[in-house]
């Protein structure tokens, strides 16, 4: 980034529920198997919530992993933001919440509301307040609850997506000495906002018993656009990260998992190795603006990072949004 101090990458994990729903269970109640849903989209099964269960356990469980990996105690923290659409509450902000249940009080909580972008504009707005010098702990976290907006009986949405949260801890990078913030960029188009989304139960159409009998406050997708729109968007987001760095210095593509096709035709126009790119839609699906930091997490557990190597993270969902994010490891 230019000026200001370098921030770096302290800690970083992720949560998913329990509950593993894999595609015969969709094959039980809709027309439906779990060939075609493979074969389209690559996801074998995905992670939901239970009822009564909350959103803000993942995010929990994935911010105080964060803060024990990063040494760091919740009471340090300067700032908390949190990238999701589908908080415990329409109001107030999950981060508020979270901020309660860590322990914490006082520090400034503020939720980004950029859909499956929202991990990466998160990530790119806590990234200010470090450089500015300003703050010195900054939690960020990104994470959905898929399962509660989809309408479970919808072929088109209910077999993509999973729920999840992931976390990082963001200090000025001569603390923590690892994960330099390279570079960033964030971009919307607001044309294509009923391409994803909730159209009605909002402060345009407030809720209502037909809206609920109707299910018209949960998702709606417009595949084909959608579809356009993320292998355009991933092109273009891998073309601006590798624009003044060596092929030979990329150490992982972490793309948003949001169709194993998709990914692969991109990287593969691109020219981007596939054993440089990294998947996981298998096992959890399409969990939003979690499915980076879940790839990012899973990737410093298993030792994948090599130092000296840059990181490429990229995401674009509705809005439309769309972010990068460059990483020197």
């Amino acid at each position: 980034m230019n000026g200001g101090i370098p921030v770096g990458i302290a800690g970083i994990a992720h949560a998913v529920p329990d509950w593993i729903v894999d595609n015969h269970w969709f094959e039980e109640r809709m027309d439906t198997s779990d060939e075609w849903i493979v074969q389209r989209t690559g996801i074998k099964q995905r992670h939901w919530l239970k009822p009564g269960q909350r959103p803000s356990d993942m995010f929990v469980e994935a911010a105080q992993k964060a803060l024990d990996r990063a040494g760091v105690a919740a009471d340090e923290l300067d700032l908390i933001v949190v990238g999701s659409v589908s908080g415990d509450f329409t109001a107030p902000s999950l981060a508020c919440v979270l901020q309660n249940r860590l322990g914490v009080q006082g520090i400034g909580s503020f939720d980004v509301a950029a859909a499956c972008s929202g991990f990466l504009y998160a990530l790119a707005t806590g990234s200010q307040f470090v450089a500015s010098g300003r703050y010195r702990n900054v939690l960020v976290c990104g994470g959905e609850a898929m399962s509660r907006m989809i309408n479970k009986d919808d072929r088109t949405t209910a077999v993509l997506f999973g729920d999840g949260a992931g976390a990082v801890l963001l200090q000025p990078h001569e603390v923590c000495g690892q994960g330099l913030v390279d570079d960033f960029i964030l971009g919307a188009d607001g044309s294509g906002v009923h391409f994803i989304v909730r159209p009605k139960g909002g402060g345009w159409e407030p809720m209502n018993e037909e809206i609920l009998a109707n299910r018209e406050h949960l998702i709606h997708m417009e595949g084909r656009e959608v579809y356009r729109f993320a292998y355009s968007k991933m092109r273009e987001m891998c073309d601006w990260a590798m624009r003044d760095i060596p092929h030979e210095k990329l150490g992982w593509m972490m793309p948003h998992q949001m169709n194993r096709r998709i990914l692969t035709s991109a990287m593969k126009a691109l020219d981007i190795p596939a054993d440089k790119v990294l998947h996981n839609i298998h096992r959890f699906g399409n969990t939003s603006s979690a499915s980076v930091p879940i790839l990012f997490s899973e990737a410093w557990e298993q030792g994948k990072l090599e130092k000296d190597t840059y990181l490429v993270l990229a995401a674009f969902g509705a809005g439309l949004t769309w972010a990068g994010v460059r990483i020197l490891w």
